[in-house]
């Protein structure tokens, strides 16, 4: 009964937003509310709720100071510049600046933190965009898609996870798939040239002129973004690679670090109290309904998670797989990790599904780390930059300003055929068995 009613939730908070009956913040909290009254925990939900939020609160804590930071940043013209610099190599073709997403986004993944690489690729890139007139579901498509392949690396969460929960080496899982990651970046730069190829298309190529202020020419928009508002344009890039360096390197966890780097920005470049309340002020909405849309999901989470719905699906996706299917489960597993990636939270798909997948396939003589290879296939390609689950997933689209149902249509096909490539990558390399 539990896995039924879970089954019904989910896809009663997926139809809501893809069909935009509802926003995604009331279809998380009505269908967390509806089915856990369904479901008889009408005495206990409140309690559930509040440790879904709990578990959100230090993401929500970290995207509030991310926004006002990169926020301030981009007020105080650092980044023009360097806008300034990939428009003159671009030369105001889509097609490049497409590219140039991508390539950005694969170098910036390497830190390992999908959504630090969310906030610095699109705070970089997403003025471009906006400049050309570009299509914004088109940037957060090619990012996501870089990203997704990226998560994969050791230092990331999905591996980390599938490593700890199948209690094997880190490295087993990793370095077979290095081939196979190589295969799915090449993917990603070949959607990104079709994407980019289409913007081209529909947009054409801009002169550099039309992609400048009024009456500005490049090199005066370098100078006057250089002399910014702030005037300490130095200091604000020393500042923010040095965060940089600090995230990567873990020295104090990414909300302290992003709200110390916030306040001090602030108060160099603003020191009267007043414009730093007008500073904060002007970002308000960007992190309000990101961070509501992060407790929303928090609210949903608990009710799935608390309840046992999950717990019970876990079984019972499980036991329906036939016995001819048992040679193939890790084809199985990778293909079937993408609508995972919907249903599961990444904890609950490595730490509850997984280990179940693991036991299940060992009657039929295949080992834990290639169900833990498989696996990563979609649930970390696909699932992360779709996934209502994943926080990160509205970090995206919050900064770039799109609509979830919108990004999820437009991204699907391209991230499927990201793990549809890898999987096949995999068994051609022996990575994985047919």
């Amino acid at each position: 009964m539990l896995s039924i009613l879970g089954f019904c939730m989910i896809l009663t908070f997926l139809v809501l937003v893809i069909t935009k009956r509802l926003s995604v913040v009331v279809a998380f909290i009505f269908t967390a509310i509806a089915f856990g009254l369904i479901g008889g925990f009408a005495s206990e939900m409140g309690e559930m709720m509040v440790a879904g939020i709990l578990k959100v609160t230090p993401t929500a804590v970290m995207i509030v100071f991310a926004i006002l930071y990169f926020g301030l940043m981009i007020d105080v013209g650092l980044f023009e510049p360097m806008i300034a610099k990939i428009l003159s190599f671009v030369k105001g073709d889509p097609l490049k600046i497409v590219m140039a997403t991508a390539i950005i986004t694969i170098l910036v993944g390497l830190d390992g933190d999908g959504s630090s690489t969310f906030m610095i690729t699109v705070s970089a890139m997403l003025p471009l965009y906006m400049k050309l007139g570009m299509n914004r579901l088109v940037l957060a498509s090619v990012v996501g898609l870089a990203a997704g392949v990226m998560n994969i690396i050791p230092w990331g969460g999905p591996l980390v996870r599938a490593a700890a929960s199948l209690q094997v080496e880190v490295s087993d899982l990793f370095i077979p798939l290095i081939p196979v990651m190589i295969c799915g970046l090449l993917w990603t730069l070949f959607a990104a040239y079709i994407l980019g190829k289409r913007e081209r298309e529909r947009l054409g190529v801009s002169p550099m002129e039309t992609a400048m202020p009024p009456g500005m020419s490049e090199q005066a928009a370098a100078v006057e973004a250089s002399n910014g508002t702030s005037k300490l344009f130095w200091f604000n890039w020393f500042l923010t690679i040095l965060l940089m360096v600090l995230l990567v390197m873990e020295v104090l966890p990414i909300q302290i670090l992003f709200a110390s780097a916030f306040a001090i920005a602030l108060f160099v470049n603003f020191p009267n109290p007043q414009e730093q309340q007008e500073r904060i002020l002007s970002h308000a909405n960007s992190f309000v309904m990101i961070c509501t849309l992060i407790f929303a999901a928090g609210i949903f989470t608990g009710v799935f998670t608390e309840t046992k719905m999950m717990d019970s699906m876990a079984t019972s996706i499980v036991t329906v797989i036939p016995d001819w299917l048992g040679t193939h489960l890790p084809l199985v597993v990778a293909l079937t990790s993408i609508p995972m990636g919907f249903i599961f939270s990444p904890d609950a798909y490595y730490f509850g599904i997984l280990p179940i997948i693991s036991e299940t396939a060992s009657n039929f003589g295949i080992t834990p780390v290639e169900i833990g290879r498989a696996a990563l296939l979609g649930h970390s390609t696909t699932g992360f930059p779709l996934s209502p689950l994943v926080p990160a997933t509205f970090i995206l689209i919050g900064l770039v300003g799109v609509d979830f149902g919108d990004h999820q249509k437009f991204l699907f096909k391209w991230a499927f055929g990201t793990t549809i490539v890898m999987t096949i990558a995999a068994i051609t390399f022996g990575v994985i068995s047919l």
